[in-house]
């Protein structure tokens, strides 16, 4: 009995490690997709003419359904499964490149843009909850730190396959223009999703035909308190980097669209390989010794981030040469945003347990997302009112505030976080 029982075990987790695989190959897919098709829309409507504001606002809606789709799609994920949401987020993306690829160009206007961008990222979102989600089928329960290394992989090469897609979006967009551009990424995508389904065999763990949406409100603090560090977080890269940044290098600095998007991607790259690398680097002090990072090691890593953005800010008003300033300052403040990132996608698994899993990770995602809309909406109206410097100057203000709340998180030496995974 027993080692039938053990087979059983070992053919169940060859099978979650197969799956595994395949939806983090969806995932990247997804990820390259999604990043080239934003550096697409960006410039293809600064050509047009539009302010950063109002460019600012073609990227609205897909914050905001960012937002209620982490939500319900956590929801989806514990009723129905991963494997449902997985395939829902990749059609949803094809549908919303074909809705700019294939109209008339009289048809490109703002509202129906944001449409499009609204299903990309509601696409985007449901793709990653059930990748990140998936993770826990493949680590030992209690192997913190096989948990903390899985997911800084898998956090960091999305962004850096993210990267890659700013890249792929500038070079696309100047060789064979903007709608043959989003045939191909709509091509990509479709055909990763008829593989997926194809070679994927079984589900993603277990769906509960019971689960309630009022669960997707956690009632874990330390859930809360992170989720909350994450809007901060979040909203401190996305208030220089969505809109500010790059029509500062196009408008200020004269660089080409494939310069652009060349700096972005080489930027998201090289964060996404810190991030995966972050293990090496940053471990908590668990019992005085080496450890898993905990709420400590977020704050600690936020206020040191600070720094950064208020060095590039004083040195563009101090006159020092603009190129310089914004690309060593924003190399560092990417290697230190990366590895607090890192940790943040370590602790949100870690307070998660059970079949609250996708639910905690949907709830963390929604906040991640609240982060991103206030800094791309705070991306277009500060540097319309005051260039690139008012918007790094928010960003300080919010890589503090998500220090602070980070301050609230549970150590690992308390007794608080003994008590989080109950």
């Amino acid at each position: 009995m027993t080692s039938g029982t053990q087979a059983s075990s070992g053919s169940k987790s060859s099978g979650d490690l197969r799956n595994y695989i395949l939806v983090t190959a969806a995932y990247w897919a997804d990820t390259l997709a999604d990043g080239a098709s934003r550096v697409l829309v960006l410039f293809f409507f600064y050509n047009l003419g539009y302010s950063p504001f109002k460019l600012a606002s073609l990227f609205v809606f897909y914050e905001v359904f960012g937002i209620i789709t982490n939500l319900v799609g956590g929801w989806l994920a514990a009723k129905r499964g991963l494997k449902f949401t997985l395939f829902s987020g990749l059609s949803v993306q094809v549908v919303a490149l074909l809705m700019l690829a294939v109209v008339p160009e009289a048809w490109l206007v703002v509202p129906y843009v944001m449409v499009s961008q609204a299903l990309s990222g509601i696409a985007k979102d449901l793709t990653k909850m059930s990748s990140k989600s998936a993770v826990k089928l493949v680590v030992t329960e209690g192997d913190e730190g096989a948990l903390y290394r899985w997911v800084a992989i898998l956090t960091g090469s999305k962004n850096a396959l993210k990267g890659v897609g700013f890249f792929i979006g500038g070079l696309l967009l100047t060789v064979v223009g903007f709608q043959t551009a989003l045939l191909i990424l709509a091509a990509m995508v479709f055909t990763t999703l008829a593989a997926t389904a194809l070679l994927m065999h079984g589900g993603l763990g277990t769906a509960d035909g019971k689960a309630k949406f009022r669960h997707m409100f956690s009632q874990n603090r330390a859930v809360n308190v992170l989720a909350a560090a994450r809007i901060f977080l979040f909203a401190s890269r996305d208030v220089w980097f969505v809109v500010g940044l790059p029509v500062f290098l196009r408008t200020e600095l004269g660089w080409s669209f494939w310069e652009v998007g060349t700096f972005l991607a080489v930027w998201v790259i090289g964060y996404g390989i810190v991030q995966a690398s972050a293990p090496k680097w940053v471990r908590g002090r668990s019992d005085g010794g080496g450890g898993e990072p905990d709420g400590r090691s977020a704050a600690l890593i936020a206020f040191i981030l600070a720094l950064f953005p208020a060095g590039i800010a004083i040195a563009l008003e101090a006159g020092v040469d603009e190129t310089l300033a914004i690309v060593v300052g924003l190399a560092a403040f990417g290697v230190i945003f990366a590895v607090n990132s890192a940790v943040h996608s370590y602790l949100i698994l870690s307070y998660s347990h059970g079949d609250k899993v996708a639910m905690n990770v949907g709830f963390y995602y929604m906040a991640n997302a609240c982060g991103r809309l206030l800094g791309t909406l705070l991306s277009g109206l500060l540097y319309q009112w005051q260039g690139l410097t008012a918007c790094l100057w928010a960003s300080v203000a919010f890589v503090l505030l998500a220090g602070l709340l980070s301050l609230m998180l549970p150590r690992a030496d308390s007794a608080e976080q003994r008590l989080v995974p109950a």
